[in-house]
C-alpha cells in the first residue's frame, strides 16, 4: 500500500530516481532552461530549490552539502550555482522555478521548467 506516499516514482527505483533528479539538476543549473516530461518537471522543482536556497548562504558547509545532493559533480557547476545563480535570487524568498506545459507528444505531457 501507498499510504504516506509522497512522491512520484517515475518508473524507477530509488538510486535510479536519484541518479535521475541529480541529471537533471546539473542540467538545469548549467542551462537555466530544460524540456522534460511534466512529472519529472514537478519532482525536479524541490530538489531544484532546495539546492538554491541552501546555496544562498555561500559557506563552506553549504557548498559541501550542495555538492553531496548533486552527487559531486563538475566543480564548475557548484562554482555557477553559488557565484551566479545564488546571487540572483538572493532578495527572492523561494519560487526559483517556474513549469510551463508544452502539451502531449509521443503519448506523455511535455514541460519547460526554467529558472524565473
Amino acid at each position: 500500500m501507498r499510504h504516506s506516499k509522497q512522491k512520484r516514482t517515475l518508473g524507477r527505483k530509488g538510486n535510479q530516481r536519484t541518479a535521475l533528479l541529480r541529471g537533471l539538476a546539473v542540467d538545469l543549473l548549467n542551462k537555466k532552461r530544460i524540456t522534460t516530461t511534466l512529472a519529472k518537471a514537478r519532482e525536479l522543482r524541490p530538489f531544484a530549490e532546495k539546492l538554491i536556497t541552501i546555496a544562498k548562504k555561500d559557506t563552506v558547509a553549504a557548498r559541501r552539502i550542495v555538492a553531496t545532493r548533486l552527487g559531486e559533480p563538475r566543480p564548475s557547476v557548484i562554482r555557477k550555482l553559488f557565484e551566479e545563480t545564488a546571487k540572483e535570487y538572493s532578495e527572492r524568498n523561494g519560487g526559483y522555478t517556474r513549469i510551463i506545459k508544452v502539451g502531449r507528444t509521443n503519448g506523455r505531457d511535455e514541460a519547460v521548467i526554467e529558472l524565473v
